[in-house]
């Protein structure tokens, strides 16, 4: 069983130096790689559709990996290296060995999954040269336990090579039998942290058994923007949202168009900067405190199966086209558009979603995506067509004497898609229809779940 835990270390005046000294150099290495693969990926392909009129004479050039690039690591300490846009000189043997090796092996891993794509075919875009905000984190492959020098109360004290001692604040304990199998070193806006990488080999990974979905053990969920709500659970239960980013977006406003208005290089500019990040940081590590809750809240409902919708957050976000071909503001609601995005992206439900799977592994339940087509759109007991419209937030049945949520609605549509009890919608002349029946004993726990979480209507 492997573990990752992290820590924060404060290094002295010269170990900062050193660090950021490293950094500097792991990023000319990355982009230097990444640069030369990408020239011979020019030189060596060609348009399917498309024959070059001239030829090159010369055999081509072999494909660089990851064994060649990192072959050119020891003539590279046999001389300061001058880095042509600037000048500086760069001293490669300051940095450890197996620091530059697994840069050659992230250089290599995201020019793949460009290339080649990962074991499922998707292919991911294209690698960006690393800027200084970019390229944060540096490797020890070879960390032992050999490298922890002294454990006290609250401290851990480890000799990192080439470096030196750093004291690490140790917020919680290393368990007992893991062995340190791996280092690394990360540079944050508000300081810098260790993560180390544990393993137990005697310590199996956690296998579910083969459990089968039913109505009593799984959960279905909808992402809601919708006010203050941030998930509808098939169970009648609507949990909060957080907006950290709306929260501070006052403050963040007025940091930045402060920062904007100091001249650039400045060290005004550059304190305001400081601030900003933190901020930032901020607001992300508490979008990430309030999805790990969430995820800890559904976990422990004790449900097996949590079905989701597969949302397209991608084509959600999306900016619609501002401009026309004549260069004339087009009037298709972007300004609104562009909140909607902003509370799309401030929500997270992309990683809500992996935290939340990663939490259920561990308590033994599955997490899986639906296609959430007309799930919103159909009545989750009578298999009607209800709500057409994103304005109708509530449907009131008159005949069960029932005021129906959207969202609660959607989440059991969600729950019967998992099970597999989703009617077919089928197009007949231009018109929606929903062909498909449910046994009684489900409308029974359906409308007893709706009864439950239902409001009366306000007159």
């Amino acid at each position: 069983m492997k573990v990752t835990y992290q820590y924060q270390f404060d290094p002295d005046t010269k170990q900062k130096l050193e660090l950021n000294h490293w950094l500097r150099i792991c990023r000319y290495w990355y982009n230097r790689q990444l640069g030369d693969r990408f020239d011979w990926w020019q030189m060596n392909r060609t348009t399917a559709n498309a024959c070059p009129l001239i030829t090159s004479i010369s055999a081509p050039r072999e494909k660089p990996n990851y064994y060649s690039q990192k072959q050119q690591l020891p003539i590279l300490k046999k001389d300061l290296v001058k880095v042509f846009h600037s000048g500086e000189l760069l001293n490669f043997k300051q940095v450890d060995s197996t620091i530059l090796q697994d840069v050659s092996k992230r250089v290599d891993k995201a020019f793949d999954r460009f290339i080649v794509g990962d074991s499922k075919g998707g292919k991911s875009g294209k690698p960006r040269f690393k800027t200084e905000a970019d390229y944060r984190t540096m490797t020890f492959s070879t960390a032992n336990n050999d490298w922890i020098k002294l454990v006290r109360k609250n401290w851990l004290y480890i000799r990192l090579p080439k470096l030196g001692v750093v004291k690490v604040r140790m917020h919680r304990s290393i368990p007992d039998g893991f062995t340190v199998k791996q280092a690394s070193v990360t540079r944050k806006a508000d300081g810098w942290y260790i993560q180390l990488m544990l393993e137990d080999p005697s310590v199996s990974e956690f296998t579910p058994d083969e459990i089968i979905p039913t109505w009593d053990n799984s959960i279905g969920l909808d992402a809601v923007l919708h006010e203050d709500v941030y998930l509808a659970t098939s169970e009648g239960e609507k949990l909060p949202s957080l907006k950290p980013l709306r929260k501070s977006k006052t403050k963040l406003e007025r940091i930045s168009t402060k920062r904007n208005k100091r001249k650039r290089g400045s060290r005004a500019r550059r304190k305001l900067a400081k601030r900003e990040a933190r901020l930032h940081q901020s607001i992300a590590r508490s979008r990430q405190e309030f999805q790990y809750k969430t995820a800890h809240k559904l976990a422990r409902t004790g449900a097996k199966f949590f079905f989701y919708e597969d949302l397209n957050l991608k084509g959600l976000t999306k900016r619609n086209k501002v401009k026309d071909d004549d260069g004339t503001y087009l009037p298709n609601g972007q300004s609104a558009k562009s909140g909607l995005n902003k509370s799309w992206l401030d929500a997270a439900f992309g990683q809500f979603f992996k935290t939340l799977d990663y939490i259920a592994a561990k308590a033994g339940a599955v997490v899986i995506s639906k296609k959430p087509a007309y799930t919103s759109m159909v009545l989750c007991y009578r298999n009607e067509m209800i709500f057409t419209d994103c304005s109708i937030r509530d449907y009131w049945d008159e005949q069960n004497f029932l005021m129906v949520d959207r969202d609660i609605n959607a989440a059991i549509n969600l729950k019967r898609l998992g099970l597999d009890i989703f009617p077919s919608i089928k197009r007949r002349s231009g018109n929606l229809s929903v062909v498909g029946t449910m046994d009684d004993s489900t409308i029974k726990e359906i409308l007893y779940t709706l009864h439950r979480a239902a409001k009366m209507p306000t007159s």
